[in-house]
């Protein structure tokens, strides 16, 4: 059933709560519902958490937290979607979202070379940026709504298979 395999991979309440940048949420953090966990609940947090996974820019477990709060989902489930996009996974995500922002602007893919400087970044942002925010924007629009809908579907799955199950224990136990 996902909710056991959910529960197993996600942050316990009290790491999310201490976590330090989380603090500044106060007495919003101890909604029970933000750590509830069923299909709706589950659902939104993949649609936030990945949408936030796409987004460039630093402290994107905040902008999970603080929307995951706002439209009521689980909150640990957001956060620790947010880790997609890792020091690992960022180059294919964002040359990825890149290349859709330019396929969408109708912008020219545009050679790049990465400089570890500040003034690195501020030259290929100036020279990348409007299709890359474009692309990160519909790629964490897309990402997030398939989430959504494949864990609703998944979560929908998995009870129906479950009854299916009961259902057949009780036919046997029966005869």
């Amino acid at each position: 059933m996902p909710k056991k395999m959910l529960k197993r991979v996600m942050p316990s309440h009290e790491t999310v709560k201490s976590h330090k940048y989380l603090q500044i949420f106060g007495n919003l953090l101890h909604d029970p519902n933000l750590f509830h966990l069923n299909r709706r609940s589950a659902a939104g947090a993949f649609a936030v958490g990945l949408f936030c996974a796409f987004m460039p820019i630093p402290f994107q477990m905040l902008l999970a937290a603080s929307i995951a709060i706002l439209v009521r989902t689980n909150l640990p489930l957001s956060v620790a979607l947010v880790w997609i996009s890792n020091p690992i996974t960022m180059p294919p995500i964002f040359y990825g979202a890149y290349l859709v922002g330019v396929w969408v602007t109708g912008n020219s893919e545009k050679q790049f070379s990465f400089e570890l400087s500040w003034q690195g970044v501020v030259d290929s942002f100036t020279h990348l940026g409007y299709p890359f925010l474009v692309g990160c924007g519909i790629s964490g629009i897309i990402a997030g709504a398939l989430g959504y809908f494949i864990i609703r579907m998944f979560w929908r799955y998995s009870i129906v298979r479950h009854w299916r199950q009961r259902q057949q224990r009780t036919n046997e136990t029966s005869k």
